[in-house]
């Protein structure tokens, strides 16, 4: 076995790792609410998410597309330490992004992997001199990580309003009942958004490693087997099992923090939140090819709901140190990459 193959190798396992952890780390977005709001058990939310998490995976390309456009990873491949080298910056960015993800997992801190995936990209190459497309990363990243939690808030606060309006004669205790059923369907289309937002990530960072290897032209003309606009089969269906199984593993500490730290919430507050996050995700994923954040997104349209009740319901506090962390996982995980391909050039080519 080359050198190289076997870095192709150990770079698509250490990726599927992550999109792993990405799917325990962020598997309280698509079912924190339900499960708090006791519209859902658990186990059977879990189950729900995992299946919608590995359809969802399947239905598009176009953000694994954006995620491998970020670095010009052709230049190092061509270079003179030639694939190896191109191999060590792919993956210095997937360990700085499992470290942020490890880091905040542990304690409970709702962040995102998507911009530690981002981070950890950006980080490795600014550090391997590689190119990196800054008009893509403003408009693509930068902007929709803005956009789409103001969205979140916005529209979740606006939805929740129009709710209580429209039932406001209407009994509390067969409203409650009633979103219950809902927050079924808002759920599972936050599971699907998920999975469509979030695997095609990885996608991304695995068709980035085959083509640093040369396994795959980077006009995406030339790729072996089945694929689906340049991104091989096998990767969509590895990279979907693989988050599947991480969103069944459960991210029980990060869904106490959305479920009940921000703010306490009823099945309709619920409802609205996951069914403004989860059209957000689509329009940034099926529109846009935007890889935004599913975590930034919930967690924002949390307490947009929320704040219908009154703006001091929700724990400002909580959601002040959840922005901190939003604000730090870029650059955090970019130093972590950083630091990664420095040791790792010692070592590898």
């Amino acid at each position: 076995m080359t050198l190289t193959l076997a870095m192709v190798i150990a770079v698509v396992a250490i990726a599927l790792v992550f999109d792993y952890t990405n799917g325990f780390h962020d598997a309280a977005n698509a079912i924190a609410t339900s499960v708090s709001t006791r519209a859902l058990t658990p186990r059977v939310a879990l189950a729900m998410a995992a299946v919608l998490n590995f359809v969802g995976a399947l239905l598009g390309v176009g953000v694994a597309k954006t995620i491998q456009d970020i670095i010009d990873i052709e230049e190092r491949a061509v270079s003179a330490d030639g694939a190896p080298h191109a191999l060590t910056i792919v993956l210095a960015a997937l360990v700085g992004a499992i470290t942020w993800n490890l880091i905040t997992w542990y304690f409970g801190i709702p962040s995102s992997s998507s911009h530690a995936l981002i981070g950890g990209i950006v980080g490795a190459g600014l550090a391997s001199a590689t190119t990196v497309e800054w008009s893509i990363l403003v408009d693509k990243v930068a902007i929709p990580m803005v956009m789409s939690p103001a969205i979140g808030f916005v529209g979740a606060f606006c939805l929740m309003t129009a709710i209580m309006w429209v039932f406001r004669k209407a009994s509390p205790s067969r409203i409650n009942r009633g979103f219950r059923h809902a927050q079924t369907v808002s759920a599972a289309g936050m599971a699907l958004g998920h999975g469509l937002q979030d695997a095609q990530k990885t996608m991304g960072v695995i068709v980035l490693a085959l083509v640093a290897g040369g396994y795959i032209q980077p006009d995406a003309k030339d790729v072996p087997g089945p694929d689906v606009d340049g991104v091989p089969l096998w990767v969509i269906i590895a990279a979907a099992s693989a988050i599947a199984a991480g969103t069944y593993s459960g991210g029980w500490r990060i869904m106490r923090t959305l479920g009940r730290r921000i703010i306490d919430l009823d099945p309709p507050k619920a409802f609205a939140a996951e069914a403004t996050s989860a059209t957000t995700l689509y329009v940034m994923a099926i529109g846009l090819h935007a890889p935004v954040s599913t975590t930034h997104t919930v967690t924002s349209a949390i307490m947009g709901s929320g704040a219908t009740k009154r703006f001091s319901a929700v724990r400002w506090g909580v959601a002040k140190s959840i922005v901190v962390a939003w604000v730090i996982t870029m650059p955090a995980a970019a130093v972590v990459a950083a630091a990664t391909y420095g040791i790792g050039h010692l070592f590898l080519p």
